[in-house]
């Protein structure tokens, strides 16, 4: 638990404070002053006996018992500073802004760990070091600005990173954007967001606490605890929004599988929000957009009515909801829309989106959204747009559309674009408690994510029935590295796996017997394959469609003497579409599960899903249907379709068989052969880690 000399403290230390608010020390001081802390204000600072109106302190030793310190000083003091506010004061809560600890150096690292140690003997809090600070509706904790309106219900935003929380709030707050507490966690030496989201978890109150979420981090310590606390909040009520930075660079692993080379950080931070229900975003635009979209009355659906006065803004917005599998539905022949025609000037449209002219007005307005909130019943929300040309004020058209905000149940999202037009409409708008969204497109995406983001997967799931005990068994006998074919055959049929029959063979006599048993011809073409190297067609490997025994002596022949070759797989052809299922462990976030198209098509389009294990069949057969190449699935200009129930079956066994053996570290089933009567393996490749 955080302690509450953090969160709402009786007294408050400002150590190195000034008189100068160009300084941290100074800025600190300020802000705290005029924010709505009512408790006892002390400073401390040898060469000050009075700073902004407080009584100063020379040294933390002269000073009565405090509940909060803020450290705005040197690195190498902090630590004598924390001993004797943490042993001697009573203090609990701390807030260490200044640099120069674990990001800088390892001495400074020395430090910062003697801190955490000192403050954890005594049951007390830390935020940073190396912050901006903390602030919430008790107090400003934090040298930056600006303060933004802090209300109960606004933005509980915690970050990684200051000064992008300045840029954050900046940009939030000039579009209405309310703020509940914003927690700079810097260093995160001890509190880092994992910490803070499993406080808000623990202490979430429905009535009380904020049910927005911001986060912005550039690295996730505890993903198990990130997403164990994010789908407790969103299945209590919360919306959480997110950017997570720095995901660009390749993974670190040695690509040595198709899994290999997909399993990027990037795609697992996917994966972990997908099935945390977060909405991912990509930039401050789009975060403070999305969480200004979570202010709002929840979206029901995804119908909308575009409501403007100006065509091309319209036309851009049912673009990007349309594009992102949103409905802008015709309203043109609804029973309504005469009649709401007739009280619009010549020219309007209500077509959807539903135009009411540059000339139109606010009764006009009000016409238009009575009739979405109560005729349209094929429309969920609305969107309205209105600017000015500057030739008029935009007052009496926002003072209607804040009361029609506040009074009809389906939510309306206002696009106010002109910022400097009608500048102090806008402000009088927000002033009344509400959020602009000043470009259509940036509000249309972000609606597009907020409704196409998936509930929180559950978070005890059944998988599919498996041998536990003989995967056990296979596993514990085998050592690191890539299992030999019988091997792993073992785990697939254990698990239920569905894989081709095949034998493996060292000698030409035994490979003609096999070709023999199984009556090679050309309607039981055979498929032969070299095994050891890595990748088979790459090294000409693979043979295809042999039809007769001549062919099967040669091919042995060349096959056998390919370097690194000790054997030679076979089998009878399959046919159908290659698919792909594949996983990889990480340290952090468990297992992976990779599946979509296969063969060349996941080195060329790697159109793939990803998810974290365990994973249901429901789950992997909803995912399926967000590849580009689903239609291939399904079947087109006369190909056989894949049988997505049993393709979803296999991917939930590759999910169950991973639990019962977490040694496996990265496994490939490239390609699966599927058609509407099997999901077949042709291929696999499994390495051991233990």
């Amino acid at each position: 638990m955080i302690a509450k000399e953090l969160l709402n403290p009786r007294s408050i230390v400002i150590c190195g404070a000034s008189s100068d608010v160009h300084k941290p020390g100074g800025k600190s001081l300020k802000n705290l002053l005029e924010s709505p802390f009512k408790g006892q204000v002390y400073a401390v600072n040898p060469k000050e006996t009075e700073v902004q109106g407080v009584k100063c302190y020379a040294k933390v030793e002269d000073l009565p018992q405090v509940d909060c310190a803020i450290l705005c000083i040197a690195a190498k003091f902090c630590a004598q500073t924390v001993d004797v506010l943490a042993k001697e004061k009573g203090c609990k809560g701390f807030i260490i802004v200044s640099a120069g600890f674990s990001e800088e150096s390892h001495e400074g690292a020395e430090i910062e760990k003697h801190i955490v140690d000192t403050i954890n003997s005594v049951g007390g809090s830390l935020i940073g070091p190396n912050c901006t600070g903390f602030l919430n509706v008790n107090y400003a904790g934090c040298f930056d600005t600006p303060i933004p309106p802090l209300d109960p219900k606004g933005v509980d935003f915690i970050t990684g990173s200051g000064a992008t929380a300045v840029f954050i709030k900046e940009y939030g707050m000039s579009n209405g954007l309310k703020f509940n507490s914003v927690w700079a966690v810097g260093n995160s030496a001890q509190l880092g967001i994992e910490d803070v989201l499993e406080h808000l978890d623990e202490t979430f109150d429905p009535e009380k606490s904020s049910h927005v979420i911001m986060l912005y981090m550039e690295k996730i310590g505890d993903p198990q605890r990130l997403l164990k606390h994010s789908r407790s909040l969103i299945n209590k009520g919360c919306h959480i929004a997110a950017i997570k930075s720095g995901g660009s660079a390749a993974g670190s692993r040695a690509a040595s599988s198709h899994t290999g080379a997909l399993a990027t950080n990037d795609a697992a931070v996917d994966a972990l929000f997908r099935k945390a229900g977060i909405v991912r975003c990509q930039n401050r635009q789009e975060l403070t957009t999305v969480c200004a979209v979570f202010m709002y009355p929840e979206l029901k659906g995804k119908r909308c009515a575009v409501v403007t006065h100006a065509g091309g803004p319209a036309v851009m917005l049912t673009d990007v909801l349309s594009n992102g599998g949103m409905d802008v539905p015709s309203l043109k022949d609804h029973p309504a829309s005469p009649a709401l025609l007739e009280k619009l000037f010549g020219g309007s449209s209500v077509g959807n989106p539903i135009d009411f002219l540059a000339t139109g007005t606010a009764e006009q307005l009000g016409y238009i959204l009575d009739t979405v909130e109560n005729e349209y019943t094929d429309i969920d929300f609305s969107v309205v747009i209105f600017g000015s040309p500057g030739l008029f004020s935009n007052k009496e058209v926002y003072d209607l559309l804040d009361q029609k905000m506040r009074t009809c149940k389906k939510p309306i999202f206002p696009v106010l674009p002109s910022i400097i037009n009608v500048k102090s409409e806008i402000e009088d708008f927000i002033a009344k408690g509400n959020i602009n969204f000043p470009e259509e497109c940036v509000l249309g995406n972000a609606l597009v994510k907020v409704y196409n983001t998936p509930k929180p997967q559950p978070e005890n799931v059944e998988l599919p029935k498996i041998d536990v005990a003989r995967i056990r068994k296979t596993v514990e006998r085998c050592k690191n590295g890539y299992m030999e074919i019988a091997d792993y055959n073992e785990l697939l049929d254990a698990a239920g796996i569905s894989r081709k029959k095949s034998v493996e063979v060292s000698k030409k006599e035994d490979a003609l017997a096999f070709a023999k048993e199984v009556g090679c011809s050309k309607d039981v073409p055979l498929v032969m394959k070299v095994v050891g190297p890595l990748h088979k067609s790459d090294v000409g490997g693979v043979t295809l469609g042999v039809k007769d025994l001549d062919t099967v002596a040669k091919e042995f022949d060349r096959l056998i003497v390919i370097p690194e070759t000790y054997a030679v797989e076979m089998y009878p052809m399959l046919d159908g579409t290659d698919v792909y299922i594949g996983a990889i462990r990480d340290e952090k976030f468990g297992h992976q599960i990779f599946f979509g198209l296969g063969g060349i098509f996941i080195e060329v389009l790697k159109d793939v899903q990803s998810a974290l294990a365990p994973i249901t069949a429901a789950e992997a057969k909803e995912m399926l249907k967000q590849l580009k190449g689903y239609k291939i699935l399904e079947g087109v200009r006369g190909q056989e379709g894949v049988n997505i129930d049993l393709y979803a079956d296999q991917v939930a066994r590759v999910s169950a068989l991973v639990q019962a053996a977490p040694e496996i570290a990265e496994m490939d089933l490239n390609p699966l052969l599927g058609n509407p009567r099997y999901v077949t393996a042709v291929d696999a490749r499994i390495r051991l880690e233990k």
